[in-house]
């Protein structure tokens, strides 16, 4: 692949893509709470389901528009997810990737709901909407990926994670283009500070699952991972781009000197 990728093009595409993953299961929890409200109203009331209003949520992945917020025919329900009138988060969208990073347990992934709803629900409710969420992150990590890829763009995000304290992790992503020029999530991974040994743990765990073949390989100049990636891709080309650096600069410059 001789033309090269434009580092903005992909923090625009990696950005893009996750804003519409968080929107997807925003959507989904949004529905089964929902139906657990209307499940808990009591024997022959006329409440219903009527439909969806959109609205959009701003995140530090961009704004996400168009979100589908369902409601009910007594105008009763509110998702606990968010406020009426609040436009931004800089949490929920973290929580729902840490949820759907590989290897957390049922109990991990309850806790999480508990925490993104709140006190609204009963036990029995938050195991509910957990079970349905866990049954979804299950489904994702099991879906068919494509044997041939022709770019993995590797990034590393570093965010809080709200856990006993506040403190900053990476979250692995890695982005996959394929033949037809469809991007996706391959998976997420958090933990600890970045390095090329935790990559190539996560490239072989890919090579596994069935990504036998990369054309390229995308990703920053940290120490050892053109190695690591070769190591489990040795055909692929490589090319290194500075998106850390850019973002890193960018999040270090105050609002109000910002261009």
């Amino acid at each position: 692949m001789s033309k090269s990728i434009s580092n903005i093009d992909w923090m625009n595409q990696l950005e893009n893509v996750i804003r519409e993953f968080v929107k997807e299961k925003l959507e989904l929890i949004m529905k089964e709470e929902i139906q657990t409200f209307l499940e808990m109203e009591q024997e022959g009331t006329s409440n219903r389901r009527n439909g969806y209003y959109h609205r959009n949520l701003d995140t530090q992945y961009g704004r996400i528009e168009g979100l589908s917020v369902p409601r009910d025919r007594n105008g009763e329900f509110q998702t606990q997810l968010f406020a009426p009138y609040q436009r931004h988060t800089g949490w929920l969208e973290e929580a729902v990737i840490k949820m759907y990073q590989s290897g957390m347990s049922t109990r991990e992934i309850g806790k999480f709901i508990e925490r993104i709803l709140g006190n609204a629900y009963s036990p029995t409710t938050i195991s509910h909407i957990t079970d349905v969420v866990r049954e979804d992150i299950e489904k994702w990590h099991n879906r068919p990926l494509p044997k041939r890829y022709s770019v993995l763009y590797l990034d590393g995000l570093y965010v809080k994670l709200r856990r006993d304290t506040v403190e900053k992790e990476v979250i692995y992503v890695v982005l996959g283009v394929n033949e037809e020029g469809y991007r996706e999530i391959l998976d997420f991974f958090v933990g600890g500070q970045e390095s090329a040994y935790v990559w190539q743990e996560i490239l072989q765990q890919l090579y596994k699952r069935g990504v036998k073949e990369v054309l390229l390989g995308v990703f920053d100049g940290l120490p050892g991972l053109e190695e690591a990636f070769k190591a489990v891709y040795p055909k692929a080309d490589v090319q290194r781009c500075v998106v850390h650096k850019v973002r890193n600069t960018l999040n270090r410059v105050r609002k109000k000197r910002s261009i």
